[in-house]
Order: C-alpha cells, then sequence, then structure tokens
C-alpha cells in the first residue's frame, strides 16, 4: 500500500515540474558550463607539458649533432658555425624558434685536438601554447637543457 502512495505521489510531482517548466533542462546547461569552464585549463595543461616535452627532446637531439658536427671540423671557427647550424635544424625541426636556443662549446684541451673530449650544452626557453605570438608578454613556460660529449678521433 505504502508503495503505490509513493508512486502515485512521484508521478504528481513529475507533472507538476513538467507544467511548471522553469527548471527543467537547466542541469544539462550547468553540467555543459561547468565542464568547458574546467576542460580549458586541463587541455591547456597538457598541451604546455607536451610542449616542454617536445622541447626536451629537442634540446637533447641538439646536443648530440652539435658534438658530433664539431668534432668532424678541420678548424674551430668552421666547427662552431657548423655546431650551430646543427642546433638550428635539430631544434627548428621540432616545431622551436632557433632563436631561443643557444649553444655553449666546451673542451678538454684543445678543442680539436686528437683525443681530447667535447661538451655541448644546449638551452632552449620554451613558450607557453598560443601565448608565443603576442608581442610585449614573456610567455616562457620552461627552460631546458641537455649536454653531450664527444670524443675527437685521431684519425680525421
Amino acid at each position: 500500500m505504502q508503495w503505490s502512495r509513493a508512486r502515485v505521489r512521484g508521478a504528481g510531482f513529475r507533472r507538476q515540474a513538467r507544467r511548471g517548466g522553469a527548471e527543467e533542462g537547466s542541469a544539462v546547461v550547468e553540467f555543459i558550463f561547468l565542464a568547458v569552464l574546467l576542460m580549458i585549463p586541463v587541455v591547456y595543461l597538457i598541451l604546455t607539458v607536451g610542449q616542454v616535452q617536445g622541447g626536451a627532446y629537442a634540446v637533447v637531439g641538439a646536443a648530440d649533432q652539435a658534438a658530433k658536427v664539431f668534432v668532424l671540423s678541420d678548424n674551430p671557427a668552421a666547427a662552431h658555425q657548423a655546431a650551430e647550424q646543427a642546433v638550428a635544424l635539430a631544434v627548428t625541426d621540432l616545431g622551436f624558434d632557433a632563436a631561443n636556443a643557444r649553444l655553449t662549446i666546451s673542451c678538454d684541451g684543445g678543442c680539436l685536438t686528437a683525443g681530447s673530449t667535447v661538451h655541448a650544452r644546449v638551452e632552449l626557453s620554451v613558450e607557453l601554447p598560443g601565448v608565443g605570438a603576442v608581442p610585449g608578454i614573456d610567455a616562457t613556460a620552461a627552460t631546458v637543457d641537455a649536454s653531450a660529449h664527444q670524443k675527437v678521433g685521431r684519425f680525421k
């Protein structure tokens, strides 16, 4: 008996809500609004983490290639120029601006003498996605760096 009363009362409330209509459908609108409001920062965070990870991959490859190219050159001026070009190519290949990359070369002993070790270190300022195009804003999300070492061979 109580079950049927509750059922009748529930049906009456449904009919009353249908007649009023003011609250009907507002839950869907609120859900969509809150979902969009919460999802935009989460998506932007994922994009930023991906951008920083891409920058980390770029500097690892750039440092490795700069060290390898440096030890294959014959004179120090050409070696520095070739290493800078290798860094610029590696960084732009992954979609970053080569102007944000900085290469530092140091050597143990003479830079191109046989048996010496060349140390290449690359730093890259990774910009926030979508904000880098706005002038006058420092949009650096992180600065990533990597280093590589290469030994100068005896025979070239």
